[in-house]
């Protein structure tokens, strides 16, 4: 379970605990959070790669956001003396209320500190945009270097293929594709484009934070293991033979992370000695040239986007605001029935509607490009939901194809999008599709032998359910059984009160 300080102030303890955390941690996570900018894209050439920001439109630009938070996750190595805290805390620093100054001297200390890995999801983007914050607020030139540093998608691609070093594809996964892979952990990315400027942060907010930090180190700590274990298996030069000693303690277990590192700091230099090979092998650094502290655009897509707006006036405009009439419309040869294209970034919301009853399908391919879901859209007389403002740049789009959802949270953006088409949602439609495919139910429910025989070498349904009385039904497509359980009920109770049809 992850230990959550939340830093609001310079004088509190805190405060404390985060700068002695960071004199005492050799392994450091880092994220950072900022107030969604819809109205500008900033460029940049990374060589580490970019953090995970919302996309926005190509409008000049004049500043950098400001960032809100800063997390710091921290692999404590403790001794007797310490003060009472977890060996893995997270430190939400509420840059907002926290003077800059006061944080400046430590961070940059840390940044810097070759005794210290520091660990980050395309960090770069995230330090040009804290250099820029803290240097607006009197601290020098901000932040310059962060060194050693190792990027997640580093480590993923050689837990993947240990012989491609430190070169890894182009194409990389999300942290979130990550975290599913190596730690079988679902981390929601739903919160990422909420307003992190805006205070007090909501519960969901500091959960989703947190773990943005938190899991990085639990990758690492994976990563570790497995440099342990090569280690093993190749002769063990003089400075090196605790690797044997940990991987017999048999310490890889559900708490390995912990345990691992909690063995080796009984002895500081067995633990210097396996992160220095860590770092001499894997370790990278990002270095800010004066180049990216200079917003910039593309001055060629501006252009083009200009005199697309001036040539294009039926088309959509940049906001994603409803043109109508849907697709669906009968007057336009539809069924009067809605349907919607959820993209990949919203597949949530996908669900949501399935379950009140609406005709919600996901993109055929896994990494479809902008023709393509237009394309699926505009066949099956969808309107295509997103929150990626660049699909709204296509020239091609016509008014009714596309909507931009601008909620954030899917309860949320159920509500938005019933308001938005006028969707009339009954009792009697919530849980009348199948969740998993988008299909329809059987017209009648199936009889106790029915469900016995279609769940037999396909579903597990526990065998006290059949006697119960329950009503078992069939999708027609996929054929996943459902029930009207107690998960049921709850969902059924959920949405009446997300579609406010009580009211």
């Amino acid at each position: 379970m992850m230990e959550i300080h939340v830093v609001a102030a310079a004088d509190s303890p805190e405060f404390a605990r985060l700068c002695w955390a960071l004199r005492s941690s050799p392994v450091v996570g880092l994220d950072a959070e900022w107030k969604p900018n819809r109205t500008v894209r900033l460029h940049h050439q990374d060589t580490v790669g970019g953090g995970e920001s919302a996309p926005a439109a190509d409008l000049p630009a004049r500043s950098f956001p400001n960032v809100s938070l800063l997390q710091i996750a921290c692999r404590v190595r403790r001794r007797p003396s310490d003060p009472v805290v977890g060996d893995s805390p997270v430190f939400l620093v509420d840059l907002l209320s926290v003077p800059l100054v006061a944080l400046w001297g430590p961070l940059r200390d840390m940044f810097e500190s070759s005794s210290v890995i520091k660990l980050g999801f395309r960090f770069k983007q995230d330090l040009v945009y804290l250099s820029s914050t803290f240097s607006a607020n009197g601290c020098d030139l901000g932040f310059d270097r962060v060194e050693p540093f190792m990027d997640i998608t580093s480590i993923y691609h050689h837990l993947k293929n240990p012989t491609m070093g430190k070169k890894h594809p182009k194409d990389t996964k999300s942290l979130a594709a990550i975290c599913k892979e190596v730690l079988n952990v679902s981390l929601s990315k739903e919160l990422q484009c909420s307003d992190w400027s805006r205070r007090p942060l909501s519960e969901q907010q500091i959960l989703y934070a947190a773990a943005d930090a938190y899991y990085l180190l639990e990758i690492f700590d994976v990563f570790q293991q497995k440099i342990i274990a090569e280690g093993k298996s190749q002769p063990s030069p003089p400075g090196q033979k605790f690797i044997a000693t940990v991987i017999e303690k048999e310490i890889i277990s559900e708490s390995s992370s912990n345990k691992l590192f909690t063995e080796c700091c009984e002895s500081s230099d067995m633990l210097d000695d396996c992160l220095s090979n860590i770092v001499r092998r894997h370790g990278e650094k990002i270095m800010l040239k004066e180049s990216d502290r200079k917003p910039r655009t593309s001055r060629r897509k501006e252009k083009k986007q200009s005199s697309g707006n001036a040539k294009h006036k039926e088309k959509l405009t940049c906001d994603g605001d409803w043109q109508g009439p849907p697709p669906w419309d009968v007057s336009f040869g539809g069924d009067g029935s809605p349907k919607f294209l959820c993209d990949v970034m919203i597949e949530g919301l996908a669900k949501h509607l399935r379950c009140v009853g609406i005709d919600a399908a996901i993109p055929f391919l896994r990494k479809p490009d902008p023709r393509q879901l237009l394309n699926q859209a505009y066949k099956e007389k969808r309107v295509l939901l997103t929150r990626d403002a660049k699909l709204l740049r296509y020239q091609y789009l016509v008014r009714n194809q596309v909507y931009k959802v601008k909620s954030s949270l899917k309860n949320d953006q159920l509500l938005e999008i019933i308001e938005t088409f006028q969707l009339k949602i009954s009792e009697e439609q919530l849980m009348s599709r199948c969740t998993k495919c988008n299909g329809n139910f059987i017209q009648k429910p199936l009889t106790i032998e029915e469900a016995i025989a279609a769940s037999r070498g396909f579903q597990v349904i526990p065998d006290c359910l059949f006697d119960r009385n329950l009503e078992f039904w069939q999708c027609t497509d996929c054929k996943q059984l459902y029930w009207e359980g107690t998960q049921y009920r709850n969902a059924v109770q959920k949405f009446v009160a997300v579609c406010k049809l009580n009211d």
